[in-house]
C-alpha cells in the first residue's frame, strides 16, 4: 500500500510507519517540526513534509493520523474528501496486527521499559513508544517470525485494538482520565476488556485493581516472588539483581524495585512462549535501557540524567533510584529540574507531586508543558515552598554545565553533583542541547 502518516515525527506514529515500511509498503508523512525522526525517514527515501500541505495527498491507499491531529487538518480533510481510507492511530492498529502473534504490554507506568526488556529477551518484531538502546530505534523488524512485541497504549483506548495473544499489564493506575470522561469505572472496564480479549494474561497481581480480577492469569506477586533485590554498578552502569520465584538470580540494566517487577513480567511472558530459562537469563543481560528513561547523557564534571517520568508515581520511583545511584557514586548534591506536563495532570495530582521530590537538594521548575491545554494559574511558589524552588524559563546546555535562564538572562549555572530532569515535554531537548 501507499500510506501517508500525519504526525510522522511522533514516537508512537513513527514506530508504526517504520514497521509498515519494513513490510514493503510505500511510506510518506508530515509533521509540524523537523526532528531526528523526520530526518530518518527522509534518509531512507520517504517523502516527508515539514508543515501540512493538502497537495501531498493524492493517490494514497490510506492516511493515518496521530491523536493530536484535528479534523480541520488540511491533509486529513483532503484525504477524506478524496474518499481515501483515513484512520486515527487507534483504528489503524488492526491493519498492523492482523494475524500476528502479539505480546501486548500495557500499564500506566513501565510499559515502555517492559516491552523493551521483552524485546531483549525474545525474538520478534518490536514496536515501542520509546527508543531502545539495544537496537537504537523504537521499532525492530524480524521477518523470520509472525510475533510482534508491542507497547499497547491506554491513553486513547488503542490497546483494545492490539489483538493481544498475550496481554501483559504492569499496573492499572488511573491516568489519561480525560479520554475516559473522568470515569474510573469506564477506565477500569477498558483494562478488563483488554485482558479478557487475550487468551493468555500476565499481570502484576499486587496492583490494587488487578488483584481484584477473577481471571485466569500468570500472576506475579512482587512482595513474595521477588527476593534478594540489590543495586550495583557494573562498568559504571546501574544494574538491579533479583531472584524470581525458584528460577534463580537475574541481572537487568537500571535501578529500582520497579525495574525488577518489569523484568519479572517480561521473564514470565517469555517462559510462556516456551523459551529456556537460561536463554532468558542470558538475553536479559543484553538489555541496555531505553532513551529518556534513567538516561545518563553526561558523566563529565556533573552527571546529567534525562527521564521521561511525568506522573508523580513514576517520578517518585525514579527519584528513589536516583538517590541510590548518587550514593553508589559518592555524590552528595542532587538537583532536580521538573517540567510539569499538562495543567490537568498537575492539578489532579498536586499532593503527590509535592512529595515525590523528597530528598532533592535543589528543585528547579520550568513552565508547564501544556500539551495543547488552556493555561491555568497554579501557585507553584506556594505549593512547593518547602523546596524553595527556582523558577526559570529555559535551560541551555554546555559541555560542562547547564545555564538556567529567565528570558535571555542567566540566573544560575549548574556545574556539580547529579542533575536529573523530569518531564515529557521539550525538556529532553533542552537537557541535550538539541533545541
Amino acid at each position: 500500500m501507499k500510506i501517508h502518516f500525519i504526525g510522522i515525527g511522533g514516537i508512537g506514529i513513527s514506530a508504526l510507519a517504520k514497521y509498515m515500511h519494513a513490510c514493503g509498503h510505500e511510506i510518506s508523512g508530515s509533521d509540524m517540526k523537523a526532528s531526528l525522526i523526520t530526518e530518518y525517514f527522509s534518509s531512507i527515501g520517504c517523502q516527508v513534509n515539514i508543515g501540512h500541505d493538502e497537495s501531498v495527498i493524492n493517490d494514497h491507499d490510506m492516511v493515518v493520523y496521530s491523536a493530536v491531529v484535528k479534523p480541520s487538518n488540511v491533509e486529513r480533510k483532503k484525504a477524506e474528501d478524496l474518499g481515501i481510507t483515513t484512520l486515527c492511530r487507534r483504528d489503524f492498529l488492526p491493519t498492523l496486527v492482523k494475524d500476528k502473534e502479539v505480546y501486548a504490554v500495557c500499564g500506566a507506568h513501565g510499559k515502555s521499559t517492559t516491552t523493551a526488556i521483552l524485546a531483549s529477551i525474545m525474538s520478534g518484531s518490536a514496536i515501542i513508544g520509546a527508543e531502545s538502546k539495544g537496537f537504537g530505534s523504537n521499532m525492530r523488524y524480524d521477518g523470520d517470525t509472525n510475533r510482534i512485541l508491542f507497547e499497547a497504549d491506554e491513553s486513547d483506548g488503542s490497546f483494545l485494538n492490539a489483538n493481544a495473544s498475550v496481554a501483559i499489564v504492569t499496573n492499572a493506575e488511573p491516568e489519561h482520565m480525560e479520554y475516559y470522561d473522568h470515569d474510573e469505572k469506564k477506565f477500569y472496564k477498558a483494562y478488563e476488556t483488554f485482558l479478557n480479549n487475550a487468551p493468555t494474561r500476565v499481570i502484576n497481581a499486587e496492583d490494587p485493581f488487578l488483584a481484584k480480577l477473577e481471571i485466569d492469569a500468570i500472576k506475579l506477586y512482587p512482595s513474595r516472588d521477588l527476593k534478594d533485590i540489590e543495586f550495583t554498578l557494573i562498568d559504571d552502569e546501574p544494574h538491579t539483581s533479583f531472584t524470581l520465584k525458584d528460577f534463580g538470580q537475574f541481572h537487568v540494566w537500571g535501578f529500582g524495585e520497579h525495574i525488577a517487577v518489569d523484568a519479572a513480567l517480561a521473564i514470565l511472558a517469555a517462559l510462556h512462549s516456551g523459551m529456556d530459562i537460561e536463554n532468558i537469563r542470558t538475553n536479559l543481560g543484553e538489555y541496555k535501557g531505553i532513551k529518556k528513561r534513567f538516561d545518563i547523557i553526561s558523566k563529565n564534571s556533573t552527571i546529567l540524567i534525562d527521564d521521561y517520568a511525568h506522573h508523580p508515581t513514576e517520578i517518585k520511583a525514579t527519584f528513589e533510584s536516583i538517590v541510590t545511584y548518587a550514593k553508589l557514586k559518592g555524590i552528595d548534591t542532587i538537583t532536580t529540574i521538573w517540567q510539569p506536563h499538562k495543567y490537568s495532570r498537575t492539578i489532579d495530582n498536586m499532593d503527590a507531586f509535592k512529595s515525590c521530590f523528597t530528598g532533592t537538594h535543589h528543585l528547579v521548575i520550568l513552565p508547564v508543558w501544556s500539551a495543547g491545554e488552556s493555561v491555568v494559574d497554579i501557585d507553584f511558589a506556594g505549593e512547593f515552598s518547602a523546596y524553595k524552588p527556582l523558577f526559570v524559563d529555559t535551560i541551555k546546555r554546555d559541555k560542562t554545565h547547564l545555564d538556567l535562564l529567565r528570558g535571555d538572562e542567566i540566573v544560575s549555572t549548574l556545574d556539580k553533583g547529579l542533575i536529573v530532569g523530569f518531564g515529557a515535554g521539550d525538556i529532553t531537548y533542552q537537557l541535550r542541547g538539541d533545541h
